[in-house]
């Protein structure tokens, strides 16, 4: 086994708050309406939103690898825009990786909008960290989600306000 880490980052028009509260606050309510070719329904299995809550991400036929993925959330600091998850069941985690922690944090831009960063660190099944290709399938999966709540953000400028 070996440690990886995957970085990126969004820069984003939107006001940090508005996007803390549509991606991160409502995102099981809001992602299925934005991505529905992508997942099919975000089910909360234990939790109230915050750490410790677990979550289910049900996934289309469009994703034929898998069927589903688990969270639990790690950390959720309002005041600072961060936001952790491990995997706990389905996706990658027992294909790819032993385990798999996300960070996905936003800071505010000096033209209004923000920058979201993302940071995933991962524990490999065997003696290679992903390819790139997995790297990148993983941070565009992600970041597909925050460039989605951008789009409708954008067009519904009274959301989330």
């Amino acid at each position: 086994m070996v440690t990886g880490t995957i970085v990126d980052e969004y820069k984003s028009p939107i006001t940090i708050e508005r996007l803390w509260r549509a991606a991160i606050i409502d995102a099981h309510n809001l992602m299925p309406k934005l991505l529905p070719q992508i997942i099919s329904s975000i089910e909360i299995l234990e939790g109230d939103g915050g750490v410790g809550t677990i979550t289910k991400f049900n996934f289309t036929d469009a994703v034929e690898k898998y069927r589903y993925v688990k969270d639990r959330v790690e950390a959720m600091d309002h005041e600072n825009h961060v936001f952790k998850y491990s995997i706990v069941e389905g996706g990658i985690l027992g294909v790819k990786v032993n385990s798999y922690v996300a960070e996905v944090s936003f800071t505010s831009a000096s033209d209004g909008g923000c920058l979201a960063k993302l940071k995933i660190e991962y524990e490999s099944l065997g003696e290679s960290l992903l390819t790139e290709e997995e790297a990148a399938d993983i941070k565009s999966g992600i970041l597909a989600m925050v460039k989605a709540v951008d789009g409708y953000l954008l067009g519904n400028f009274n959301a989330y306000a």
